[in-house]
Parts: C-alpha cells; structure tokens; sequence
C-alpha cells in the first residue's frame, strides 16, 4: 500500500452519495427517465406512457383501504419445505432469500378494512415473492381470507400476480387449485361477492384456478394475462397470434373479463362494485 493510500483511508472524507437510484426511475415500458417522487406520487405508473408498475401488498394496502381501516390478517403456519427440495439452491433458502428481499412471509397477504365505507377483506399476490408462485402458504392464505371474509360477511377482493404454481412444492401446489375453488364456492354459499383484481402478470395454475373465477373480473391496463407462453402456443397451433394476445385488452374484448381500470380509479371503482352487489358488505 502507497503512502497516498495511507493518507487517504486516515482523511474523514465523506462517503459519495449514490443519487441515480433514489433520484430517478426508469420506466420499464417506454425507457424514460422519470423522477422517483413523481413516480410514487402517480401510484407507480409512468406518466409517460401510462405503464402500470409491480407494486406489493403494503403499497396495494395503502392506495385502497379507507384511512385507519386497515389490519393485517397473521399469515397462516405451513410445513415450510415438504419435499425436501433442492435444485441450485435449497429451497429453504430461496424462502428466507425472498423473505429478506420483500419482508412478507410468503406471497400471498391478506388484511380486512373498508373502501368507501364497505367492510372488505382483500389479498394481494406480491410477483417480488418467488414469482408469486403459489404453494401451501398461498392456498393456506387465500381460504383463511375467505373464512375471514364469510366471519365478517363480506366481500373478499384478490389482487393476482404470479408466475403459477411453485415447482418446489411438486403436487402440493398443484392442490391448492382445488381448495381455492372449494373456498369461492364457501363464499358463493354465504352469498357474498369474489372479486378479482388482475395485474401484470398473472398466469399458469393461479390464471386457471382462482384468477378467472370471479364474479366481478377486473384488470389493471397492459397487464399480461395468459395461463401458457405465447410460443407454446403459437407452435401448437402453427399459427401468429395478435400482438396485443394475452394482454387486459385483448381480454376484454374477446368478454373474459368485466373492465380495465387505471390504478389511480380503482378504489372508487371498487367502491361502486361493491355497493351494486352488497348492501353493507352483505350480498344484496
């Protein structure tokens, strides 16, 4: 080590701020650069081309329930690595890895609140968490929002976001399809509304299990929507699919779902669904 070295390390100069990722965001849609303030003041969209970004359960949480409303529902207990799974990494580690990344403990939370006055219960899929992929904790979270939503008769609302079912888990995923049909049909019985929120991206077993089975089907703008790969398909049928396939738009064209709502609407939107099919929270 030189003496210029020593000089320096024993100099109490400050540390040099990164200001690239705290100052500005880059839009992930359209490449422009915009300033981070702007972007979380705009509930994460771009106001530039209107490209609706991946946001999580806290901040899903805070742009929908009334003010004071909200309170989290404990994430319900599950055997953490049933098959003793490992591919590159143990999957116990890929768990704690995701936990640390997004401080949730798994990819489903759900909180009971009000919008606009009306009792809900809501769970919001966070894509940050492993893909959103949907193993035991998942099913495990969706039933205990319905039960929690029939206790309190009223509606439950389901943001989805995942990738499907979480390999790790092998068929024990894969039996979370049929508990979560069960669980909605739990909530057609008591005669309260399902509502489903659809957001960029949602697919594979989660699109064919409890994603497309709401009453009310709802979508953010551009989100991608699909149960398989655009390639898979377009090799299949030896055919080219439209550029807009398996996107919110595409959908609500061709009648598989209800609306498409900005994010910045959604809340009153919500709150005007809600009050068409229940009085109260309870079905009308």
């Amino acid at each position: 080590m030189s003496w210029l070295s020593n000089v320096r390390n024993a100099l109490p100069f400050a540390a040099k701020k990164e200001t690239a990722d705290t100052l500005w965001h880059k839009c992930k849609s359209c490449g422009q650069m915009v300033f981070v303030k702007e972007w979380e003041e705009n509930l994460h969209v771009c106001p530039n081309c209107d490209h609706h970004g991946r946001i999580g359960p806290a901040l899903r949480f805070d742009y929908l329930f009334d003010e004071g409303s909200r309170e989290e529902i404990p994430a319900p207990k599950v055997p953490e690595d049933p098959l003793r799974f490992r591919d590159t990494k143990r999957y116990t580690d890929r768990l704690k890895a995701a936990r640390t990344e997004t401080d949730e403990p798994d990819a489903l939370v759900t909180a009971r609140g009000r919008i606009g006055g009306h009792p809900v219960v809501i769970g919001v899929q966070d894509f940050a968490f492993m893909g959103g992929s949907m193993g035991q904790a998942v099913g495990e979270a969706f039933v205990r929002g319905v039960e929690n939503a029939i206790r309190e008769q009223c509606p439950y609302i389901i943001f989805t976001a995942s990738g499907g079912a979480r390999m790790q888990e092998g068929i024990l995923s894969l039996m979370q399809m049929p508990r979560s049909t069960v669980a909605i049909q739990m909530l057609h019985d008591a005669r309260l509304p399902y509502i489903v929120v659809l957001t960029d991206p949602t697919s594979g077993g989660v699109m064919a299990a409890y994603a497309m089975l709401g009453d009310v089907q709802i979508a953010e703008p551009k989100a991608t929507l699909a149960f398989t790969g655009r390639r898979v398909i377009e090799s299949t049928i030896r055919e080219k699919l439209p550029d807009d396939f398996q996107t919110s738009e595409y959908y609500l064209e061709h009648g598989l779902i209800d609306m498409v709502v900005h994010r910045r609407d959604l809340r009153d939107r919500l709150a005007t669904v809600i009050g068409y099919l229940s009085r109260d929270g309870k079905a009308a």
